[in-house]
Order: structure tokens, then sequence, then C-alpha cells
């Protein structure tokens, strides 16, 4: 209730203010107003460059970041991970007859 209360008295006490300073006031909104249209366009051309890069199918910048790899490097990886699962296991076995 005391949120309410101390809200309601904010809201009443900005509006007053509106009231009493709307010449500053609708200055200091109409050069805010630019400020948040170059920064909000630039968040969005940002954002949307991001979208449209992914997209893009560029087989060598995605090789490069190791997203697409080889046929023979996805074996020799998947070989890899066989044999350390192996050794676990058998760590694992002999640590459980210990």
């Amino acid at each position: 209730m005391k949120v309410f209360v101390g809200g309601v008295a904010a809201a009443f006490l900005g509006l007053i203010g509106v009231i009493a300073f709307s010449g500053q006031f609708f200055n200091l909104i109409a050069g805010a107003i630019p400020l948040v249209l170059l920064l909000g366009g630039a968040m969005a051309a940002y954002l949307g460059y991001d979208e449209v890069k992914e997209k893009l199918p560029f087989p060598k910048n995605r090789e490069a970041e190791g997203e697409v790899g080889s046929e023979a490097g996805v074996k020799e990886e998947a070989e890899k991970y066989r044999q350390e699962v192996e050794r676990l296991k058998a760590e694992l076995e002999k640590a459980k007859s210990a």
C-alpha cells in the first residue's frame, strides 16, 4: 500500500513538474529523440547485420570459425572421443575392482 501511495504521489508531482516546466521539458524531449533514434537505429543495424551474416553461405568463414569441418576431421575427432571413452571405462572398471 505504501508503494502505491508513493507511486501516485510521484506521478502527481511529475505531472505538476511537466506543467510548470513545460518549455524546458519539451526542449529536453526534442533533444533526446534524435539521440534515441540514432542509438536505436545503430543497434538495429548491428543486430540485422549479424542475422544476415549468419544466413550467408560462406563455408570458408564458418570453417575458420570451426563451425563446419571436413569429413576426415570429424572422423578423427569421433575416434579421439571413442578412445577417451574406452580409457575412462577401463579406469572405472579398475576403480570398481580395487
